[in-house]
């Protein structure tokens, strides 16, 4: 499922990470631990990769990361508020410098016409620094739509440095 390109992107990061003493957190939902998968992928990456949070569930994302139940039930758990939320959850709870979420629809079911298939909200925060967010509306089916996802986490992580 990890294609050389986000491989090659993945590599970078770590190479960048080192290079500025930064450690990172990611927390997942539709992409169900692929972030962590690619960057885990390259051997070495333990100097850099401190933890994955897979906060897939409602509960998991209160559980895991702090996500406040009622923010899920006010926003939806694929919204802005919540991807910010999960990012600065996962700052919180780990010795890390920089976070990363994910929380999307892959599909092939439950679209809305608020919330389609391929909506992913990306969460991104830098220990010290303001945390951003960032919609993307990504083509494709599941694969696509996963696959789009992490090569965008870990873009926004690269952003980060």
């Amino acid at each position: 499922m990890i294609d050389q390109a986000t491989l090659a992107l993945a590599e970078t990061l770590l190479r960048q990470c080192r290079a500025a003493g930064l450690k990172i957190a990611i927390a997942e939902s539709c992409t169900g631990g692929l972030i962590t998968a690619t960057l885990t992928a390259i051997p070495g990456s333990s100097d850099v990769v401190d933890r994955g949070f897979v906060t897939y569930s409602n509960a998991s994302k209160t559980d895991l990361v702090g996500v406040p139940a009622e923010l899920i039930a006010a926003a939806g758990a694929i919204s802005e508020p919540v991807a910010r939320a999960m990012a600065e959850g996962a700052l919180r709870h780990a010795p890390a410098d920089l976070a990363v979420s994910v929380t999307g629809l892959a599909g092939p079911g439950g679209a809305t016409a608020d919330k389609p298939v391929g909506l992913v909200w990306f969460g991104c925060v830098r220990r010290g620094r303001p945390s951003t967010t960032l919609r993307r509306l990504f083509p494709g089916d599941r694969t696509e739509v996963r696959r789009a996802s992490v090569a965008q986490a870990l873009e926004l992580l690269r952003e980060a440095i």
